[in-house]
């Protein structure tokens, strides 16, 4: 019987485990590890690059008020201190330099939304995808980092964040990796993990606050986001008072977010249907973001609930 229930763990792990490990080399000549988890293939450790892949030089900016005020590409090291945190951490860049779309190796790119969502849906859901995504340990992490096993082998590491006034915070504590993905003119989604809790944090900042990146490979996955899903999504009425609904392009598994003005997240569920009714009764006055994620596709909404007389 105990070699039955080890068998049977070992092929749970291979659902989203290390398939295939090879390398990536990016235009500088830094060699990175990568993994296989589910059906994307991901580098395994934070890109480093400080040229784009058309070898374009990427702008450091070490001066504070600097930092706040450049709105192109732009990178630094951890309190400015490449020689401690470069090997270890890789760079931190604004979105701007994501925004290129060269700032990865030939072949791979800066996850979107959708595909961060992919990732820790392979995993179990944000709220247990942290554990597997961390490394174990607390050569990096801050103790006691007990949930971490990095069982995916992504081997997410603390490599903390410069806010946009230029000041660095988190290191050992918090690690944010950006999305390609942006909302609005000003901020764009990111991920990020947390020593204390196996959580997947999902949410929006400025742009020009300094995250991590990690690279996954081009799939076909890329050319289907492609797809003008934005033109076919409906949510009515807006205002709104009591209810939405929700009309999606076609009959598939659909994840609802709904944030309020501060980027918290208030409202959360799976839709499964070509039209959902979402009661927001809860929700008080105000401006939200309503965010659909699907298979390989992100919609973004503002919505404005508004409770007015009379019955929706």
């Amino acid at each position: 019987m105990k070699k039955i229930i080890l068998l049977l763990t070992g092929l749970t792990l291979l659902s989203f485990k290390n398939q295939a490990q090879t390398t990536v080399t990016d235009i500088e000549g830094n060699v990175y590890n990568t993994v296989t988890i589910g059906t994307q293939i991901w580098m395994k450790e934070n890109l480093k690059t400080t040229r784009l892949n058309n070898n374009t030089t990427i702008k450091l900016v070490t001066v504070d008020t600097a930092w706040y005020n450049t709105m192109i590409s732009g990178y630094c090291w951890y309190n400015n201190d490449s020689a401690t945190y470069k090997n270890t951490y890789g760079a931190l860049y604004n979105w701007y330099t994501v925004s290129t779309g060269k700032l990865c190796p030939a072949g791979y790119h800066v996850p979107t939304d959708s595909e961060w969502t992919t990732l820790t849906d392979t995993l179990g859901g944000e709220s247990v995808a942290g554990s597997k995504m961390k490394e174990a340990g607390t050569v990096h992490w801050l103790g006691p980092n007990a949930d971490a096993t990095n069982e995916s082998e992504f081997t997410g590491l603390p490599g903390g964040y410069r806010d946009r006034d230029g000041t660095f915070a988190c290191e050992k504590v918090y690690g944010y990796w950006w999305s390609s993905t942006a909302w609005g003119f000003g901020s764009a989604w990111y991920r990020g993990l947390y020593y204390v809790n196996g959580n997947v944090y999902n949410n929006m900042i400025f742009k020009n606050y300094g995250y991590s990146v990690r690279c996954v490979k081009d799939s076909s996955a890329v050319i289907i986001k492609n797809i003008n899903y934005d033109d076919n999504i409906k949510i009515y009425p807006n205002p709104a008072n009591y209810k939405i609904i929700i009309d999606c392009l076609v009959n598939q598994k659909t994840k609802l977010q709904i944030y309020n003005m501060l980027g918290e997240c208030i409202l959360q569920r799976e839709l499964y249907d070509k039209t959902s009714k979402v009661d927001i009764n809860s929700l008080a006055d105000g401006i939200y973001i309503i965010k659909l994620t699907g298979n390989n596709w992100t919609v973004q909404r503002k919505l404005i609930k508004n409770k007015t007389p009379g019955r929706q």
